[in-house]
């Protein structure tokens, strides 16, 4: 792997503050010694408050709004997030796009906000069953990341992961040669639209585990892990670390 991998753990809707501490220091205690992985924390937004972890760990914050400040009930602004040094906040999630209904315009207001604001944004992209069988995979992700990144001239604050909707909290995992071609797929999209000489990270989200994480991260195009359920248990979360980390 030509570049640092990452492996970020989105814990969704789960874990109390209290939960938090007790989960990142255990996490620490575990592989706080490696140094050839970045690692990202995004806990709910109570949960940063109780994080505080530095390089290679990073927090994330798991959404925001893309105004400074106003009458928007229930949202957290960046400046929010920033004052609290969190350095990663992901957006387009699926769950975002298809339960709360984002569009790809509110996304692209959320990068453009996040990249002015000088934090790192890991974009989201995938498509659903239903896509994939009509064979749609590629023209719904063009479309994810063209107007994702809209308006937008400088990536290199920008981490994009794949995850295949049809792969989240299913057990169901896509094949290698799924995964590869639709890695090549996306770099390629991004290098036709932005710097060819700019090669960031691509991340992979679907069902990862302790079981396939040796075999996934060693498919080509894929720079590290976005993991949902596994990320819960820090043993199993830190068995994953470990993995990557020896890659």
């Amino acid at each position: 792997m030509n570049k640092k991998p990452i492996v970020a753990g989105n814990w969704k809707m789960n874990k109390v503050p209290s939960e938090t501490k007790i989960y990142t220091d255990t996490i620490l205690d575990l592989v706080g010694h490696v140094k050839s992985v970045s690692v990202i924390l995004a806990p709910p937004f109570t949960g940063l408050f109780e994080m505080s972890v530095e390089p290679p760990f990073y927090s994330a914050a798991q959404n925001c709004h893309w105004e400074d400040s106003g009458a928007f009930t229930g949202e957290i602004s960046i400046n929010m997030i920033k004052d609290l040094s969190i350095s990663y906040i992901i957006v387009g999630h699926s769950e975002r796009r298809q339960i709360f209904n984002e569009s790809n315009d509110w996304i692209n207001k959320k990068v453009r906000s996040i990249i002015t604001n000088d934090l790192k944004v890991i974009l989201c992209v995938g498509e659903t069953s239903n896509e994939r069988k009509s064979g749609e995979t590629e023209i719904v992700i063009k479309n994810q990341i063209e107007k994702g990144l809209k308006s937008i001239s400088d990536i290199s604050n920008v981490i994009i992961a794949y995850e295949p909707v049809w792969a989240i909290g299913t057990g169901d995992t896509a094949s290698a040669k799924q995964i590869e071609a639709a890695h090549s797929f996306i770099r390629n999209t991004v290098r036709d639209n932005y710097d060819k000489r700019n090669d960031i990270h691509i991340l992979y989200g679907g069902s990862v585990n302790s079981t396939n994480a040796k075999e996934l991260i060693q498919i080509n195009g894929v720079d590290g892990f976005l993991i949902g359920g596994a990320s819960l248990d820090a043993n199993s979360f830190a068995s994953i670390i470990k993995i990557v980390d020896l890659v």
